[in-house]
């Protein structure tokens, strides 16, 4: 049976669509229909809003006329049709939102006065129907406009009509029982419509004041602030306050901005980037944002706490994004706004941002977190910020002149700047990879333009804000040649030594880019020349060679168009030749590069990496990050398409890795740890020793390839094993230091040896063994060359002829009592006692044992000096020079 509430819902839905129908074909169908098209700007703008809320309207009349009916098939079968099978129940928010749109587009037509500007379109045609909207209203003045009228007409069903369903919801809900299937919908749709009644209030004295200040404006400010989204929240000619340092005449707070108003000039603040301080006390409070700050002073702490309350309540509901009934909700939502929002803004100051428009995150007014910085001249960062500056990983990409291309910047930046390391993409073709330091290149990095470029060039070495400058290996593949040693101002200043393509080396003194004082040239041939020379290592000057026989040539050098070299000396040919092992011994740059100063600026940065306690965020910027080719990243210009690993991953990481070592420290444990980290390109120390790899191949290998660069490759291998040790016992330290547990003592120097030795440079030589084995092949090419030419005649001796070349003594000989015939004495040597030797032999032909055998003995271990490794080592150094003899080469061979 159905209640007498639901007989008066039916007939209030009866009502509001009938009322409904004559409001659309009454009132706005003769506002949209019959008048010209407005010209101005503001005409049209109010068509449209008249336009929408006819459209609104419709869409109330439809969600009405289901309501309606759904009732009348409750009343009409009321023991097969349950109650909870009301729309106004079970669709209760999709009748809430069309009230809602439909309050929206009323309240925008009222503030910006679309009725009355209607109404003015077609002044005669409404003054003629002024007796029938009587009729249509009750209560209406006679006397007032016709505008007003049309405001009222529209108005006055709408609240009615929630009012009565409040009222008739709650008196339903009392009706049924506790337990009843729709209790719960009935108090839902009660309280949605309550709280709709509340808010629509609250709307409709917004539009009203709204449409009130426009009167109190001038036409141009009326211009710039009358826009349909705007409804005034509060205005300082009702409640006083001052604004400093702007010292405004007029403060407008809008839903969605505060306005200051100074003579003619509007200043507009986006609420969404609005932050109120809190916790003030007195007539005072602050607004910041982002870039100015505000103190509004009020007469008195009760307007001080109006305006205060007003603003953070208007930007809660500027940040929720949308005018709702909840936000009168109470607890529905938070009183104060976040602290951390996202938005964007167009900087206007003069400055760095100037112009510039920021989108993404902000904290206290200043950009802070992930976000888009784009300014007019096309140049665009994307990447963090902290505290208004870029601070972390970021991409900037700089137009340059020519069409389609840019200088694009993948960068960490510090404070503004970039600082740590980045890399480089110039619309020149060059790329730089490296260190940065307040925007300019500073510490290791590599410089490298394209093969296609008209001067190719690569520079691997040490900057100095934006120079060249320290230790540095310039390669130009143009000239062919390859400069390694000082450099001073972008300019090569210091010891240095350039080696050719065609095997040319010179060791000289240069001074802003210009050969000072004599220098040692050397030959392919192993002539030496010491004196002064020219820039293409032509001798010039005063000078002395000596050549590979021995004989020297002292005197003057000099040269002429066409003639070649010419020189006035003295030639002496009375020396003997020189012992071979004296021109190995001819090594450039010992001495002169420190190998513990050479690369600094590889080491230095993981150093910086360790003292700081190995955090996260540093990880990457110290340490280098992987990125996709640059033609995507380009093209995309999106943050997300540098494939690198998330900060808060690289904290997580680094607590594996420290972790890692507190449990690998036994010796073989320890090796196992050291091997996989070296191999693993994401490790602290695999990319420290991919680094300097890096700087190896560009020092050591191509045109860099000159035996006389052998002693400073050892060393610097040597070195980089020390440096690869240290570095993992600064990991160590700082693992403890994390664990709470007491550091290890500085190791001594012999400890500290044995551990390089035994551990690391085991482990890290196959890394620069190509590089250097092919500098130890070059240096003992010749002896390697008379080694292969004894092999090959040893291998045409018969067998007693080689037990007599290998010094056995014939009572050792175990045929001297046999009696056998010349055959087969043969064959019994052959293939009884000389099987091991031909073995030894077989195992010894190695192409090139001289360079290996030099290679083992440079880098092996102290602790095996006198051992049984170095004894074995030097059994094998005494056969290999034996077989070098000149006398034994050169033996005749007997005959068969």
């Amino acid at each position: 049976m159905c209640s007498p509430e639901e007989a008066a819902l039916l007939r209030l839905e009866e009502v509001f669509s009938a009322t409904l129908a004559r409001i659309n074909s009454f009132v706005l169908q003769p506002l949209l229909e019959a008048a010209p098209e407005p010209s101005d700007p503001w005409g049209r703008e109010c068509l449209q809003l008249l336009q929408q809320l006819h459209r609104s309207s419709q869409q109330l009349w439809e969600v009405t006329e289901e309501s309606l009916h759904s009732l009348q098939k409750r009343l009409r079968h009321p023991d097969s049709i349950s109650l909870e099978s009301l729309l106004l129940l079970h669709s209760a928010d999709r009748v809430l939102q069309v009230h809602l749109e439909y309050l929206e587009s009323y309240t925008s037509c009222v503030a910006v006065q679309a009725f009355q500007k209607a109404v003015k379109r077609r002044r005669e045609y409404w003054q003629g129907q002024r007796k029938a909207l009587r009729q249509l209203l009750s209560g209406m003045n006679s006397e007032g406009s016709v505008g007003t009228a049309l405001v009222q007409a529209l108005r006055q069903p709408l609240t009615h009509h929630v009012q009565q369903y409040v009222f008739l919801l709650l008196s339903l809900g009392d009706t049924v029982g506790e337990h009843h299937p729709a209790r719960e919908l009935l108090v839902h749709a009660a309280t949605v419509f309550g709280n709709l009644q509340s808010f629509m209030r609250q709307e409709l004295d917004q539009a009203m004041a709204t449409q009130a200040l426009w009167h109190t404006l001038s036409s141009r400010l009326r211009d710039v602030l009358c826009i349909p989204a705007h409804r005034l929240l509060q205005d300082s000619q009702d409640i006083p306050v001052t604004v400093t340092p702007l010292r405004a005449e007029r403060v407008l707070l809008f839903d969605d901005a505060l306005v200051l108003l100074q003579g003619h000039s509007v200043y507009t603040f986006d609420l969404k980037l609005v932050w109120v301080e809190p916790g003030q006390d007195g007539c005072m409070f602050h607004l910041l944002t982002p870039e100015e700050e505000f103190s509004f002073c009020s007469k008195d702490p009760q307007g001080r706490v109006a305006w205060q309350w007003k603003v953070t309540q208007a930007v809660c509901q500027t940040l929720r994004g949308k005018r709702d009934f909840q936000v009168l909700g109470a607890g529905l939502e938070p009183s104060e706004p976040p602290t951390c929002r996202c938005g964007a803004y167009t900087f206007r100051a003069e400055g760095r941002f100037s112009q510039a428009t920021y989108e993404g995150e902000w904290y206290w007014g200043r950009p802070h977190g992930k976000g888009t910085l784009k300014w007019p001249d096309g140049r665009n960062h994307v990447g963090d910020f902290c505290q208004g500056l870029e601070h972390g990983f970021g991409i900037r990409l700089v137009p340059q002149a020519s069409e389609d291309k840019f200088d694009c910047y993948k960068c960490h930046w510090r404070e503004g700047s970039m600082c740590g390391y980045g890399i480089c993409e110039y619309s020149t073709s060059e790329v730089y990879k490296g260190y940065f330091q307040e925007g300019l290149r500073h510490g290791f990095g590599v410089l490298e333009s394209t093969p296609q470029t008209p001067q190719p060039c690569r520079y691997t070495g040490h900057w100095e804000r934006g120079q060249r400058s320290g230790y540095g290996i310039e390669e130009d593949g143009d000239r062919g040649e390859r400069y390694i040693g000082m450099w001073q101002a972008d300019q090569r200043h210091g010891p240095g030594v350039m080696v050719t393509q065609a095997g040319v080396c010179c060791q000289r003194t240069f001074q802003a880019d210009k050969m000072v004082g004599p220098g040692v040239l050397l030959s392919e041939d192993d002539s030496l020349y010491e004196g002064t020379f020219t820039r293409d290592l032509t001798p010039m000057g005063k000078g002395k060679v000596t050549f590979p026989n021995g004989f020297t040539l002292e005197g003057s050098f000099g040269s002429g168009a066409g003639r070649g070299l010419h020189t006035q000396g003295v030639l002496d040919t009375a020396a003997l030749p020189p012992d071979p092992g004296s021109t190995r011994k001819r090594q450039l740059g010992l001495g002169v590069f420190p190998v513990e100063n050479r690369w600094q600026g590889v080491y230095g940065p993981f150093q910086d990496f360790v003292q700081a306690g190995c955090p996260g965020d540093l990880q990457e910027a110290l340490l280098g990050f992987h990125v996709q080719s640059s033609r995507e990243l380009r093209k995309s210009q999106e943050y997300l398409c540098c494939e690198r690993t998330h900060p808060e991953d690289h904290a997580g990481r680094m607590e594996d890795i420290l972790e890692e070592l507190l449990q690998h420290r036994a010796p073989e444990a320890l090796q196992q740890c050291l091997r996989k980290a070296l191999n693993n390109s994401l490790h602290p120390l695999g990319k420290l020793l991919r680094t300097l790899m890096l700087t190896f191949q560009a020092t050591y290998s191509g045109i860099g390839a000159n035996k006389h660069l052998q002693g400073l490759a050892q060393e610097e291998v040597k070195q980089h094993a020390q440096e690869l040790w240290a570095a993992y016992r600064g990991l160590l330290q700082v693992a403890l230091q994390c664990k709470g547990q007491a550091p290890e003592e500085d190791e001594d120097a012999e400890t500290r040896e044995l551990h390089v030795h035994r551990l690391v440079l085991p482990l890290v030589l196959p890394s620069f063994y190509s590089e250097l084995f092919t500098l130890y092949l070059l240096l003992h090419e010749r002896e390697d060359s008379l080694y292969s030419q004894g092999i090959a005649n040893l291998s045409l001796f018969p067998d007693t002829k080689l037990l007599e070349f290998l010094d056995v003594q014939k009572h050792l000989w175990p045929l001297k009592d046999l009696t056998l015939t010349t055959n087969q004495r043969y064959s019994l040597v052959r293939d009884k006692c000389f099987l091991s030797a031909t073995e030894c032999l077989q195992k010894m032909i190695i192409q090139h044992l001289g360079a290996e055998i030099h290679l083992i003995r440079d880098m092996m271990a102290p602790i095996h000096t006198g051992g049984l490794y170095d004894f074995l080592l030097t059994a094998l150094e005494s056969c290999y020079e034996h077989i070098q003899k000149e006398d034994m080469r050169l033996h005749r061979l007997p005959s068969r």
